[in-house]
Order: C-alpha cells, then structure tokens, then sequence
C-alpha cells in the first residue's frame, strides 16, 4: 500500500518591486538645471546676449563701488579708535592735497588747546647692508660718470668716524628728475628776476621727491640712502630717514608717499631689536617724529608707535631695555643729555605717564645746580658716573653743546612761560655769549661766535652755530629784549657769507675767521678737514625765523640761492642727494655717497616754510620746533 501524500506547504505571496529613476519633479539642483538650461536655450540670441551684458554692467559697477569703499573703512575705522586716545586737540592742517595744487596754501591754524650738541655724535652701532645684486647696468655712461665715488675705489669715512665700506642696492623703476640749470659762482645771490614764493615752494617739492625717490629705490625701510653707490647704510635700523620725513610730507602735501610711509610704520617699524641706540639722536628723530605726526595728522597709529619703546637715561639697548654710557667714552656730551626734555614733557601730557618728563627734568635741574659755568655758558662733557661737568673750561655753541642753550628757551616757550628758572639760565647763557664769544671779522666786520678754551680765544665756528640767530629771533618774538634781535640780524649775515663766500655757494662744516686786516684776505678762512658739507640745515632755519618774524625777503632769496646750490652740487640723478667733499671746487665737489635724514627732516622743511608768506602755517605762536625740526604744540595755559 502506498503511505499517504504529504500535507502541501503552505503558499507564501510575494511582491517585487523595482525603483526606477522619477521623470517627474522631485525638488532636485540636478532637475532644477536642466530646466534652467532648456528655458535658457528656449531664449532668441538676442535675448541671451542682453541678458549677458546687464550683467556684466552690474558687476562691474559692483567692483568699482567696492574699491571706493575699501579705502574709506580703514580710516574710519582707525578714526573711531582715535577718539579713544586722541589728546584734546584736533589735526591742525588738513589731509595733504596733490602737491601740484596750490601746495603754499593752507587753511588757519587754530590755537591749540591743551590740558645740538654734537648732533650726529658717534654711533654706538653700525650694522652693515647685506650684500645685493647690483644692477641697473644699463644706464648711459654720462650718468655713472656724474655719480661715480672716488676713481681710486677708496672707502668713504663716515664724518661720524665709522668707516662705509661699498654696498650695493636693489632697484626699482628709476624716477629722474633734473636740476636746474648751474649757477656761476658770481650769480650766486643774484636772482634776476626772482621766483615767486609758490614757484620757489615747488621747487622745495621736487628736490624732496627726487630725494625720496631715490631712498624709495635703494634704501626703503633703512636708515640712510647711500645715493652714488645706489644702497643704504644703518645706524640703529629703524627707518630714521622715513620717520624723519614723515611731517615734512604732511606739510608738503605728499599724499601719496605719506600714506606709503605710514604704512611701512604700520606694518614694518618694531623696537624689539637687539641693537643699541643713541638716546640723542633717537628721541630727537624717532621719538620727535612719531610725536609731531601724530600731531599734524591726527592718526592715533603714531602715538602708539611712540610709546611702547624703552626710555633710556644713556644709550640703551632697545632689545633688552639694557642701558649703558657710550661706548666711545665714559663722558655724555651736555647737549645730549639735555635735549631730549621737549620730547619727553610732550610723551607724558599725552600719555599721562608722568615718570618721562619727570626724568628728563630732573636731568634739567641737575645742570643747573652745577658747578664749573662760566656766565652761563657750559663746558660739553658731563660724566655718566659722578654727574659732573668734565673738560672744564672749554666752551662752544657748536658740536655736543649748541641744543643745551636752544632748549632752555623752547621749554620755556613749550610750557606757557610758567617756568622762570629755564628763562633765567637762558639770559645768562646769551649775556655769556655777548661777553666771552663775540668777535667781529676782518674786512667785512662779520659779527660770530668764537670758542674759549682755558681762557684763549679761537676765531672758530661750527655751521651748528648757525642755529642761533634763529633762537635768538624767537626769543625776541616772544618778549625777550630787542637786542636778541640785533644779535639775530648780525649773524644771520655771518652765516649766509659761511655759504656765499664758497665756490660752491655751501657752508663747510667749520670756519676760521680773519681778525687781522689783511690785503686780498676773505672774512671766512676754511681748513681742508674741514670743507665738507652734509647738508645741514642751521642755515636755512635761521633764515626760516628771520623772514618769519622781520618779513625782509632777502632772507627767501638767500635761501633760494642755497636750494640752488643743492642742487647744482649735491644732486644725484638717479635719486637722492649727497653731502660733498669740497666747498670749494665747483668741478668736483666730492660727493661723499651718503644723504642724512635731516636733509629731508630739517633742510626741505624749512625751506618750503621759509618760501611760505602764511605766518599761519605752522604759527610760532602754536608751535615749537624740537632739535630735528619736529613741530610740537604749545601747552596753553592751565
């Protein structure tokens, strides 16, 4: 028998289901384009090419609206930060204009309204260039021989005493610019007919220009243009040159490259440097420039770049903050020491860190108390341990002493005549002057400022001298007796003969004058160490406080004469300005390849406000100038 079948499974019902790709919308980019595509492709090319260019048109009004904008955001930005630290007084010029449009012409100046020496004395430092490829090989022959050194290949010693070996600099686009046409000896101080004052102030423009183009090429961010070897040199490696400048572009109306400069400031300037600096030449240079910017401009971005560095009571090093006297000798020179007090009074009512001007006046009243004057007048070394005079009996207004006595007066006038024991030393020092220093040459009867060493008299005299007819002049504007004034008059003519009796139409560095009548014998005799030239510019500020105060025009001629003979002598056509050798050789002056910061800090400043007939235009009665020709403001009254 067969068993039974087995009971059948259980059915079980599937259900398959394939996904396939939707044709219909999904909310998908990918459907969203290929719409877009067929509607766009649906459009005549008309309409294609129309809507192409309205688009076009609006992004490039949106680019050109950005570029406007952009520019405007930091300044408001850096303005609103401003108002936080900005001291009670406003910017008293207005932004630089286009120096080509009216650039003599400045609004008023408002009052203000607030709560030397061995100038160039031995550096403690020199850092040397780092080696660069020379080029620019393609400059014609009559070029490289205008601006050749010495056909020996001797190197250039630094007036300072360091000795400049060869460098070599990079090079950018060149930007010449020609001097004018040379004067003849005789022509000097003959203008015929005159310049104006606007065409004379342009003129101050351009030699500026060519000097900064030629620090823009071969120096940017260094210390000093080296203009014939077309590089640079250091001393403390903080831009002196462009920090020097920096006023002297506001007032000059230099748009362009003071926004460039203040950038490099922004960006690039830093005092943690492991190099030693001269308390001297920082603060008069550094320090007074950062100040006096802040305060033409008004831009909060140089206050702060002028306070965080280290305030050193000798030569210190910015790095470590490590202070130490100089390490050429164990004495300071008197002018060092007390010309830095307008620098630092001004750093304190800013910040309100009152321990800046407390040190510096107290080095103030230190002199003062000494021993070892004579009438006033104050030997040039004062040592760093003991605190007292050194070299007694030796007394000048020339090197390492001449900003002693020009400080007393501005802190007097600085600090709203409130402070008589300033103005008291500072009458003594002048009646001392009168009594033991002034002499009067041979033929011409110049009237100068000798030396007196251990009681012998020396008919000689630093061009520094040639600050004080200046000083004098506004002491005199300033209520002080008339005869400062005659005495201001008197030597302005010596020192612009310092010049005019040179072949060149430049003062040398140091003159002798004649005390014996002497048939055929000059006034001013000059040794042969001593006929070179930096471009300094005592000179061309004295004449600045003449005109300014007296209003005789001879003063602006005078000057013109000397900005002609710059530039007939000192120019250099790739870029840049060179002190010189030799007064007196018109055919070959020297050039000694270096341009000071002051040319551009002191000399072109006060020859564009020499040419200025606007006695408002940086007031005597708002404003005064430090040692390096910064404008500080005139505290007013509390």
């Amino acid at each position: 028998m067969y068993p039974p079948p087995p009971p059948p499974a259980p059915q079980r019902d599937f259900i398959s289901v394939t996904l396939i790709p939707s044709r219909g919308y999904d909310g998908s980019k990918g459907w969203r384009r290929r719409s877009c595509w067929r509607k766009w492709k649906q459009l005549s090319r008309f309409q294609r090419n129309a809507i192409l260019f309205l688009l076009a048109f609006l992004m490039l009004c949106g680019l050109l609206t950005y570029v406007s904008t952009s520019d405007q955001w930091p300044a408001e930005n850096r303005s609103a930060e401003g108002q936080r630290m900005r001291p009670a007084n406003p910017p008293v010029l207005p932004a630089p204009q286009k120096a080509d449009a009216h650039p003599e012409t400045f609004p008023g100046l408002s009052p203000q309204k607030l709560p030397r020496h061995f100038r160039r004395g031995p550096p403690n430092l020199q850092i040397r260039a780092p080696d660069r490829t020379f080029k620019d090989r393609g400059q014609d022959e009559a070029e490289r021989r205008a601006e050749a050194v010495d056909e020996k290949g001797q190197r250039t010693i630094s007036w300072r005493g360091a000795v400049m070996e060869p460098e070599q600099g990079s090079e950018l686009p060149s930007r010449k610019a020609e001097g004018p046409p040379r004067p003849s000896p005789q022509a000097l101080g003959i203008q015929n007919p005159p310049a104006s004052p606007k065409e004379r102030q342009k003129a101050v423009i351009d030699a500026f220009r060519h000097a900064w183009a030629g620090y823009r090429k071969f120096a940017w961010g260094h210390d000093e243009l080296r203009p014939v070897s077309r590089s640079f040199s250091e001393w403390f490696g903080l831009g002196l040159t462009l920090i020097d400048a920096l006023d002297t572009m506001w007032i000059l109306g230099l748009k362009k490259e003071f926004e460039e400069a203040r950038k490099w400031v922004s960006k690039k300037l830093e005092f943690q440097k492991n190099v030693d600096v001269n308390l001297f030449e920082s603060t008069i240079r550094i320090l007074g420039g950062l100040l006096s910017a802040f305060h033409l401009s008004g831009d909060v971005l140089f206050l702060q770049k002028a306070t965080p560095s280290k305030i050193p009571y000798s030569d210190v090093n910015i790095g470590t903050g490590a202070a130490h006297p100089p390490r050429w000798t164990s004495d300071s020179t008197v002018a060092e020491v007390t010309s830095i007090q307008l620098e630092f009074r001004e750093l304190s009512r800013l910040t309100g860190v009152k321990k800046f001007q407390e040190a510096a006046e107290e080095v103030t009243r230190h002199i003062h108390s000494l021993s070892g004057k004579k009438d006033g007048l104050v030997p040039m070394f004062i040592n760093t341990h003991s605190g007292l005079f050194t070299h007694l009996g030796v007394f000048t207004l020339g090197a390492r002493a001449d900003s002693y006595y020009e400080y007393l007066l501005k802190q007097w006038i600085q600090g709203g005549k409130k402070e008589p024991q300033l103005l008291e030393d500072y009458l003594e020092a002048v009646e001392g002057i009168k009594r033991h220093l002034l002499r009067r040459s041979e033929p011409m009867k110049l009237t100068f400022v000798g030396e007196l060493t251990h009681g012998r008299f020396s008919a000689k005299m630093d061009h520094l001298v040639c600050f004080l007819p200046g000083t004098l002049a506004l002491g005199a504007h300033h209520g002080l007796p008339a005869d400062h004034m005659e005495l201001a008059r008197a030597l302005m003519d010596t020192c612009y003969q310092m010049n005019r009796q040179m072949e060149t139409g430049l003062s040398p560095e140091i003159v002798h004058f004649n005390l014996s009548p002497q048939p055929a014998r000059k006034d001013v005799l000059v040794k042969a160490a001593d006929r070179h030239n930096l471009l300094r510019p005592e000179t061309v500020e004295s004449l600045f406080y003449l005109y300014r105060f007296t209003g005789d025009r001879k003063y602006q001629d005078w000057g013109w004469d000397i900005l002609q003979s710059f530039n007939t002598y000192t120019r250099i056509p790739s870029g840049g300005y060179s002190s010189i050798s030799n007064v007196q050789d018109p055919s070959n002056p020297q050039p000694r390849d270096k341009m000071e910061s002051f040319f551009l800090g002191e000399t072109l400043k006060y020859l564009y406000l020499l040419f200025s007939d606007d006695p408002n235009l940086l007031s005597l009665d708002t404003y005064v100038f430090n040692t390096e020709a910064h404008p500080l403001p005139i505290w007013a009254p509390a």
